[in-house]
């Protein structure tokens, strides 16, 4: 089975290149599932219904979130009813939504978990993700799934690397998102997970992380932070990954970084 995770989509300029590369790439590569992160799809931040439902009409399967998720209040009656949108599972339970799905596939039934970090994340007050991911798998697998995947967002590559090979062998594929960066290290982790540090994003390619690079560049030399967040705007690129799974062992077998520009 083909899955393709695609990294953090950065606004409407980042739907709309989805919407132009996504349908030609599944049929090129022969994709089977998607996963797309959309915590920061709407324009201003955040993820809204019409964010969400381009994403889904565009071929996502599963849509993942992180620390943004639900900083616009209108998502939260679609995170309630639409099952296939996702938060961190490990933010506190009385917040709306949850971090955990099933797809049945007919030939395999596919689990898709999405935590967040900890480290420099702090506010979100987030339970241990180690200790979440292992209650989630074990529901998974009690469950039938056969394939699972886990979106990690979190910010210290440190805490990505360590959580994915704690669970090496446990879960199909583990990709991490949030720093919008790409990291050049997919692999086959030794007990047969699919692993990359950060998914990369899918937005303007002349930016900082997304933004405007002049707003960025005033923060940071200038302390100016009085202006705010924009995105910018020209040329994009879509960053994710395709990781290949048996379906009798749930185990990947190639690891393939996907960076169009």
């Amino acid at each position: 089975m083909r899955i393709l995770a695609i990294g953090d989509v950065c606004g409407s300029i980042g739907c709309n290149t989805v919407r132009k590369i996504l349908p030609s790439l599944k049929k090129e590569k022969n994709i089977d599932f998607v996963v797309i992160n959309g915590e920061n799809s709407a324009d201003g931040n955040g993820i809204t219904p019409s964010s969400a439902e381009m994403l889904f009409s565009y071929g996502a399967d599963v849509i993942t979130g992180g620390n943004h998720s639900l900083r616009r209040k209108e998502i939260c009656s679609m995170m309630e009813e639409n099952y296939f949108l996702l938060r961190p599972d490990n933010l506190p339970d009385d917040l709306c939504g949850s971090g955990y799905c099933f797809v049945d596939c007919g030939y395999t039934s596919i689990a898709v978990i999405n935590l967040s970090g900890t480290i420099y994340l702090e506010n979100l007050n987030a339970t241990s993700p180690f200790e979440k991911a292992d209650k989630l798998i074990e529901f998974a697998k009690d469950q039938g799934a056969k394939i699972i995947l886990i979106d990690f967002h979190a910010e210290a590559t440190s805490e990505k690397r360590a959580l994915g090979l704690y669970l090496d062998g446990k879960i199909s594929a583990f990709f991490g998102t949030h720093t919008h960066v790409q990291t050049n290290d997919a692999q086959i982790l030794p007990n047969g997970t699919g692993y990359i540090t950060d998914l990369g994003m899918t937005g303007p390619i002349q930016s900082v992380l997304g933004v405007k690079s002049s707003i960025i560049i005033s923060r940071l030399k200038d302390k100016n932070a009085t202006e705010k967040f924009t995105l910018a705007d020209g040329e994009c690129m879509l960053n994710g990954c395709i990781f290949d799974v048996d379906t009798k062992t749930g185990q990947t077998t190639s690891v393939e970084i996907i960076n169009i520009l």
